[in-house]
Order: C-alpha cells, then sequence, then structure tokens
C-alpha cells in the first residue's frame, strides 16, 4: 500500500541526508520525495512517498522519530490531505498536433512554458493521479523529456501547524 509521510525536520546541514540513509539502510524504498521550507524559517518539511505493508510503515515512522533532526512524523495517508506536484513535460510538434496539444493543456488546466519550431514544454501540477493521466494522454504525441517533481502535501485543517509553532516555540 502507498503512503504518504510528512516529516518535520530542524533545517540544518544533513537533516535530508540522515532520512534518505535511513531509508536506505533499512532496505525501505523512496517512490517521491521533496523538501522545502516551512513557515517557520528553521523548519523544513519532507514529503516522503513510499510503499509498504502498514507493520513496516509503522517501523519507518518509528526510525524517522529516533532521528537526531525529526520534530514530527506523520503519516498523512491514515488522515485527510491534499497533495500536488509539478511535472514539465516537453512534447514533439508534428503537424496539426499543436493544436491538439493545446488542448490538452488546457484540459489539464497546464500551461505553456516553453515552444520551440519542434517541441511545447508543458507545466502541469495536481495530484499524481492527475498527473498520471496527461502523461498518458501526451503519450502518443512524442514526450521528448519529462520532469516531476515529489509530491508535496498538507493534512487538511489547522492541527499539525498549530503543533508545528508550538514546538517552534518551545525550540527558543
Amino acid at each position: 500500500m502507498k503512503h504518504t509521510i510528512s516529516v518535520l525536520v530542524e533545517n540544518r546541514f544533513g537533516a535530508f541526508d540522515r532520512v534518505a540513509t535511513m531509508f536506505s539502510g533499512k532496505g525501505f524504498n523512496i517512490k517521491s520525495i521533496s523538501i522545502g521550507e516551512t513557515e517557520i524559517e528553521e523548519v523544513s518539511r519532507m514529503t516522503i512517498v513510499t510503499e509498504g505493508e502498514d507493520k513496516i510503515i509503522d517501523q519507518v515512522v518509528k526510525q524517522l522519530n529516533r532521528l537526531i533532526d525529526t520534530i514530527k512524523v506523520v503519516d498523512l495517508s491514515e488522515t485527510n490531505y491534499v497533495s500536488r506536484e509539478l511535472a514539465l513535460i516537453r512534447v514533439g510538434i508534428h503537424k496539426g498536433s499543436m493544436e491538439e496539444i493545446k488542448n490538452i493543456c488546457d484540459i489539464f488546466r497546464g500551461n505553456i512554458v516553453d515552444i520551440t519550431p519542434k517541441s511545447l514544454t508543458l507545466e502541469i501540477t495536481g495530484p499524481p493521479d492527475k498527473i498520471d493521466a496527461a502523461v498518458n494522454v501526451l503519450m502518443p504525441y512524442g514526450i521528448k523529456e519529462m520532469a516531476r517533481s515529489g509530491m508535496v502535501a498538507l493534512k487538511r485543517g489547522e492541527q499539525v501547524i498549530q503543533k508545528l509553532k508550538t514546538i517552534s516555540e518551545d525550540k527558543k
């Protein structure tokens, strides 16, 4: 089963490496990982997508909680959450295909971010399922290159944010 894990870590040198090393050291596969600053400068949020049985994911969460830089770990898969991903997709242009590709871009509420005589680069954001659907529709046109960000996700509501602010205030 796929799990989305949100990990709040202190924004210090080596924090990302310690989390990634924990995964590889324990033999856990990471399908997607993203990291960025939060509203609190000294705290970063990692969103990790991994697969495994609930028992294995429980081990992952326990291991993550033991890391020195970890502030909080939440398995979002057990809650209601919003998620987004960004994809840049370069598609080849063939005679008569430009309008069709533009229409596909509009359907997925994407943007054309680069154009050359032989290709279009589309930017599409949304939940991973939407990105997968866009890729499948664009595949027959010839995807020349693609880059996908890792998923970012937040729990719906304010519960996690309030706890984060409390933790941050406690550290001062």
